[in-house]
């Protein structure tokens, strides 16, 4: 198929408008306060990034003189003035958003104020506060000919200050607030108030002898997307330790400044860095939004907050038996964080302590801080153990956590190795290698997710045991490509990886399932859909008269609904309490039917990443997987539908048939734990037949 701009949304712009979903639910009556509240600081962190990323990789391209880059065919000077535009014009929903949730919050005894909407016993207070815990570690700076404006890293925040001084001379200056200090201080019981208001208040008492004007608080943003070298370097670790040092003094990609009616407070800052004036949002809330989480994760204020749902472990990982032997005698599949992350952590450290275990690989991503797997790893490795563990160092800004660990599996004895050139080691896979009597058995666990307990309890995730002799073996290969540095060449039998066989597969799936018209039906879960081959590959299909149906939370540039291209595609998103993020495929008419992967349908996952797709040949779990997609398919309160013009409709129940799939699923695993399975609601009973693969 021809490929025409008209037939695709443009991938950054897509991305706002998931973000604007994102903001959105922070307008969900529905859920507590400070539920709404995290979508607040959720919005926030998103932006920062995604300015950290692809607004800076959009400015690197247009400097560079690149003048057409993606399949909407606009170039990125249009979309860096999209994209301004539209963070411009959602600065006031914002804004209105944050001063709702306030006001409703004050009626709860908890909000956000000014200093100067707070009484007098408040203000001393935090004048003594400011002496005995601000007074010692604020940095302030007198900017002139003698001291120059300071670098700031990336995410520094500071305040700008205009003074007077004792012979009426106006000078300028700054205040640099250290991270480590709370974003909020608390004034009295639920009143907080925002450090700047707290440190502008009583600045003066710094600059001895200089009256403070005014002040506003400031926060840069820089590039740090980091270019990497990998084939002259020598010392990849070396290299990527550079690359961090780096991403410090990436040229400054937005500046956000606290709304001030004196202009010459931010004349001073922009004298001082370089931005353009279209890069410079100006806001009457609190900057930095993700520092949010202090109020969200306080457990005083968990009441405002929804009940924590405590993830199980469920038949037939909860007998306390040999975890191997179980897996010998069953195929397992779980879905996060609905059902308990901890067999995963279970099945590392048993084989760290199995006398008869040889060997345990790994390949670890996102393993976060505190890990439990490194832990059990490091533990194997001094036990004399086998132990081989790609780390993959390019994680995005988990570069720094992933160099510790790396070093820390060393120290402790395991292979590490720390990627592959030119790719990233998506991929999500353990290998187990265990003596039984005479022979190795291998024991194999696959995931969407990565091997990270804390992310396991907010991102839905796959994750899968198995001893299959196809899929072991294919284990067993791929490691071997991974230490042999072949990952480019490498092609299976039993699973399928990126670059060389996972879209080859997706295109041959969806044209098989051509040959079948209107019998025909396939389902793609998944973060993003941007691949212009998959997208082309599915509009065919609907052309031949295919049902499409696609759950995608985020970027789409699929457009659904056009007549005569797209008019069988429905595509939703799904905004909820969890973060959904595993990727299954399912094909009506192919053998096996459905598959999960650990890559998105992008260019950046299909072609330039190390990623697994695992078929599922046993009934009863391609039964819970394609149980999982329709439910999420009835879902009509926390779904949105995409519509031909890019806007996004927030479904509503009709009848009082009110479907919200990540409660449902709830619902379905404490029924599940207690052996609850004849509800007497018979909607639910008619979920469990389902989430069990009964017809």
């Amino acid at each position: 198929m021809k490929t025409y701009p008209k037939l695709f949304f443009n991938r950054e712009l897509s991305w706002l408008t998931f973000n604007t979903r994102v903001l959105n639910e922070a307008k969900n009556t529905r859920i507590p306060l400070l539920e709404r509240l995290k979508f607040v600081a959720i919005y926030g962190t998103n932006l920062d990034e995604f300015y950290m990323v692809r607004v800076a990789g959009l400015k690197r391209l247009y400097l560079a003189g690149i003048t057409e880059y993606s399949a909407d065919k606009l170039t990125p000077l249009q979309q860096l003035n999209e994209i301004r535009k539209y963070i411009h014009n959602e600065k006031d929903e914002l804004q209105k958003v944050f001063g709702e949730i306030n006001n409703a919050l004050a009626k709860e005894n908890l909000s956000f104020k000014e200093f100067s909407e707070l009484n007098e016993e408040q203000k001393k207070y935090l004048q003594e506060l400011f002496h005995s815990s601000l007074y010692p570690v604020i940095v302030p700076i007198i900017v002139d000919s003698t001291h120059p404006f300071p670098h700031l890293n990336n995410l520094s925040f500071a305040m700008a200050i205009k003074l007077k001084d004792s012979a009426n001379k106006i000078k300028f200056g700054m205040v640099r607030i250290s991270r480590m200090l709370p974003r909020f201080i608390e004034a009295a019981e639920g009143v907080y108030v925002p450090i700047e208001n707290v440190v502008g208040e009583f600045i003066g008492e710094v600059f001895e002898g200089c009256e403070v004007i005014s002040y506003t608080p400031f926060r840069i943003t820089r590039n740090a997307d980091m270019e990497i070298e990998e084939e002259e370097a020598d010392d990849f670790m070396e290299i990527m330790a550079e690359g961090l040092k780096a991403r410090k003094k990436g040229e400054i990609v937005r500046l956000e400044v606290g709304k001030n009616k004196d202009t010459s407070l931010l004349e001073f800052i922009t004298n001082h860095i370089k931005i353009q004036n279209e890069d410079i949002y100006e806001y009457s809330i609190p900057l930095n939004l993700g520092t949010l989480w202090q109020i969200i994760g306080a457990k005083k204020f968990a009441h405002l907050t929804l009940p924590t749902f405590s993830a199980k472990i469920l038949p037939p990982l909860n007998n306390n038996a040999d975890i191997f032997h179980t897996i010998d005698n069953n195929d397992i599949l779980l879905f996060h964080p609905y059902e308990s992350f901890d067999p995963i952590v279970n099945f590392i450290s048993s084989a760290a302590k199995d006398p008869d275990v040889y060997a345990i690989r790994m390949t670890l991503y996102r393993a976060g801080k505190n890990s439990p797997i490194i832990k059990a790893l490091s533990e194997a490795a001094e036990n004399n153990k086998q132990v081989t563990a790609l780390v993959e160092l390019k994680a995005r800004f988990d570069e720094e956590n992933n160099l510790y660990w790396a070093k820390a599996l060393e120290a402790a004895g395991a292979h590490v190795i720390y990627g592959i050139p030119g790719l990233k080691v998506h991929a999500k896979i353990a290998l187990v290698i265990k003596k039984v009597g005479n022979e190795f058995k291998k024991y194999v666990h696959l995931s969407t997710g990565n091997y990270n307990p804390a992310t396991a309890k907010i991102y839905t995730d796959i994750s899968y045991f198995t001893s299959n002799e196809g899929i072991a073996n294919d284990a067993v290969k791929f490691f071997h490509t991974l230490s042999t540095g072949y990952a480019q060449q490498c092609k299976l039998d039993s699973i399928l990886v990126a670059p060389t066989q996972i879209k080859p597969k997706i295109l041959q799936l969806i044209k098989e399932e051509m040959k079948y018209g209107k019998d025909g039906y396939i389902i793609l879960k998944a973060n993003s859909i941007v691949d212009v081959d998959v997208i082309e590959a599915l509009y065919a299909a609907s052309k031949a008269g295919v049902k499409i149906d696609m759950i995608i939370r985020g970027i789409c540039c699929l457009k659904p609904k056009v007549a005569g291209i797209s008019e069988n595609i429905r595509v939703i998103s799904i905004i909820g309490k969890y973060l959904e993020h595993a990727r299954i495929y399912y094909f009506k008419n192919s053998n096996p039917q459905i598959y999960f992967a650990s890559a998105d349908l992008m260019p950046r996952n299909l072609e330039k990443r190390v990623e697994i797709m695992t078929p599922i040949i046993k009934k009863s779990i391609a039964d819970k997987l394609f149980g999982i997609l329709k439910l999420q398919l009835e879902d009509n309160i926390q779904s949105h539908e995409l519509q031909e013009d890019g806007t996004y409709i927030k479904l509503s129940p009709k009848d009082n048939n009110a479907t919200n799939s990540q409660e449902e699923y709830e619902k379905y695993v404490n029924l599940i734990f207690n052996s609850s399975i004849k509800a007497k609601d018979t909607k639910t009973n008619k979920l469990l037949k389902r989430m069990i693969g009964e017809s």
